[in-house]
């Protein structure tokens, strides 16, 4: 492991919020690859025509993108050194479009050293995504595992 990367169990406070250095600002190119990748046929992604007839007007960015990269997002700072053992609630307030640009803000909501994998902590955080508005697009709770600092 290479020192100094990620935190460690003992520096994720209860209560403390990291907001992600970083934004992404989301491409036209994004969505349409990450839609093929997927195999997501719905044409409400990568149809315009078809998208114009909606409320929105415009294609939406796939969801299981947004998620990918707000998760991307926090990962300098709550988990780095984590091995990522789920996401649960996750809730999409606000549309994703080609041109937002989104960045993460992460809040540390508990924590407690692993019953079955001595040397590990186990936490559980909540993510928000937000756009260049301040408008939340998408929020998930994400437990992880990470090392504790004595490991």
């Amino acid at each position: 492991m290479i020192d100094g990367m990620g935190r460690s169990y003992e520096e994720l406070g209860v209560g403390d919020v990291y907001r992600s250095r970083f934004g992404r600002t989301v491409l036209d190119a994004d969505n349409v690859w990450f839609t093929l990748l997927t195999m997501n046929t719905n044409p409400i992604h990568f149809d315009a025509e078809h998208a114009a007839k909606t409320e929105w007007k415009k294609p939406l960015v796939d969801s299981t993108f947004t998620l990918a990269l707000v998760t991307g997002l926090s990962v300098a700072d709550v988990s780095e050194q984590a091995i990522n053992l789920g996401w649960r609630e996750v809730r999409l307030p606000a549309p994703v479009f080609a041109g937002d640009t989104i960045r993460a803000e992460t809040e540390i909501l508990e924590k407690r050293e692993s019953q079955s994998r001595p040397g590990r902590g186990i936490v559980t955080m909540r993510t928000r995504g937000l756009n260049q508005r301040d408008e939340i697009v998408i929020e998930f709770e994400r437990t992880i595992m990470v090392p504790l600092a004595s490991d």
